[in-house]
């Protein structure tokens, strides 16, 4: 058995065991090779920081060439350079400090970079390199595996809307039949939904610090009295592409991690609703599943093709919220100026957002394998004219006919009339000849309003 194989079959989480290959866009972001990554490039940078300070004159600006060097140790950082990391946390037991040690071991020969090897790290916290990597992780996330994905989802959508837009379907209000709508603007329904949390996804900022052990500079006024903190803290968190964060404890309060996972929460939500209602819909017939040969629907049963990727997306989804209502309502929480509580959280970002992903590809998996059933629509629409007692009473209204509610639901509730039924009762009423005409010629196929408009211009 290849190697692979056997650590898939033994892992503890389906993330690295049966979904293994599905993750694969997260794992150099959410790893702890992804972590070691982010947290090499935070002390790089700050590091190059330091030496464009001039009131910092024991630290020369650096060469081309050793910022070039600088740049390279974060950016082609290795996964075996990350093991080597790992390797030095077994004698520190502590992992940014692990992180330090290895860029100076990395850089103790050069000649210009050796003299400046004990401002890595300078005034810094932990948590000064934790939450701005954590920041870059989630903003590198958000923008090559999130959007991409969800921008995806709404695109199948859309094709779907504008292909369906004119094709009538019965509501199911209360799962009782009620006014019909188009399959396009039911799929418009969800379209709009999600380009609003999409919106507020890829607005959201990440906020971060770099202010020392409690956030008020202590060790840095301690060194350099002259230099004013605060503003060099915020042009370096700004020049990572973050919001600079003025006010914190030891720690950046995760508000813009939990704001993310609120999100994220919501967009998975509504993916949820869509999967059960398509779900419900394949149980109607409204939609036909495409049938891959080899593959069975129950064990017992051969007849049977299951919406399987739609209760795997749910399922996956559901996972995903859960871990993500925990991130948001507990993250932002710590006892007095610090306590360690977030950090093992933190490290479980990535199987969120990991199920999440998993729930968006078997939702795409499954919209591409569902067909509408344009005769099972018609069918079910034939057989509810009823549905028509809501325009019918809404035009005697009009017209100032006598208790337009009251004859309607004497004739339908309860029970279902026909066609024949519907226009007896139609063509007895003293409306315009017009007026009466179009109610003659409505069926519940044609009873739509304008889902079919709605439906084309989402």
């Amino acid at each position: 058995m290849p190697a692979n194989a056997e650590s898939q079959l033994l892992a503890l989480s389906p993330l690295d065991g049966r979904y293994a290959g599905k993750v694969d866009p997260l794992r150099p972001i959410f790893s702890e090779f992804g972590l070691i990554k982010a947290r090499v490039k935070v002390e790089v940078e700050w590091l190059l920081a330091l030496a464009s300070e001039p009131g910092i004159g024991e630290l020369k600006p650096f060469s081309d060439a050793a910022t070039a060097r600088l740049r390279q140790l974060a950016d082609g950082l290795s996964v075996e350079d990350a093991a080597q990391v790992k390797q030095i946390e077994r004698t520190t037991n502590h992992d940014v400090k692990a992180v330090e040690y290895l860029i100076k071991e990395r850089l103790k020969d050069d000649d210009e970079l050796g003299p400046a090897l004990e401002f890595v790290h300078f005034a810094c916290t932990s948590e000064d390199i934790n939450n701005l990597s954590y920041a870059l992780m989630l903003n590198e996330a958000r923008q090559t595996v999130l959007l991409p994905k969800l921008d995806q989802l709404i695109e199948k959508l859309r094709a779907m809307a504008h292909e369906h837009a004119a094709l009538p379907m019965l509501s199911r209000t209360h799962g009782q039949t009620a006014s019909p709508t188009t399959v396009g603007k039911e799929l418009a329904n969800v379209i709009a939904r999600l380009r609003r949390q999409r919106e507020t996804l890829a607005a959201a900022t990440m906020p971060g610090k770099i202010n020392g052990a409690v956030g008020n500079y202590n060790a840095h006024v301690a060194a350099y009295p002259e230099i004013d903190w605060p503003a060099f803290s915020q042009r370096f968190v700004q020049s990572l592409g973050l919001e600079w964060q003025p006010y914190t404890t030891q720690i950046e309060p995760h508000d813009g991690i939990a704001e993310i996972c609120d999100v994220q929460r919501r967009i998975d939500t509504i993916a949820i609703d869509l999967c059960r209602d398509i779900w419900g819909y394949i149980s109607l017939g409204y939609f036909k599943q495409s049938v891959k040969a080899g593959e069975v629907g129950s064990s017992a049963m051969p007849h049977k093709v299951n919406p399987i990727d739609f209760e795997n997306a749910e399922g996956n989804f559901g996972i995903a919220n859960a871990l993500l209502e925990h991130f948001a309502a507990k993250l932002p929480i710590s006892r007095w100026q610090r306590d360690l509580t977030d950090s093992t959280v933190l490290r479980a970002l990535g199987t969120a957002f990991g199920h999440a992903l998993i729930g968006f590809d078997a939702l795409l998996r499954g919209l591409g394998k569902v067909s509408a059933n344009p005769e099972r629509l018609a069918a079910d629409l034939d057989g509810s004219w009823e549905v028509l007692a809501e325009a019918v009473q809404t035009v005697m209204r009009r017209h100032g006919l006598p208790q337009p509610y009251e004859q309607l639901k004497a004739l339908t509730r309860g029970h279902g009339i026909d066609r024949q039924a519907m226009r007896e009762f139609i063509a007895g009423l003293e409306l315009p000849a017009e007026a009466r005409q179009r109610l003659l010629d409505m069926t519940p196929g044609s009873y739509t309003g304008h889902a079919e408009q709605l439906a084309r211009d989402i």
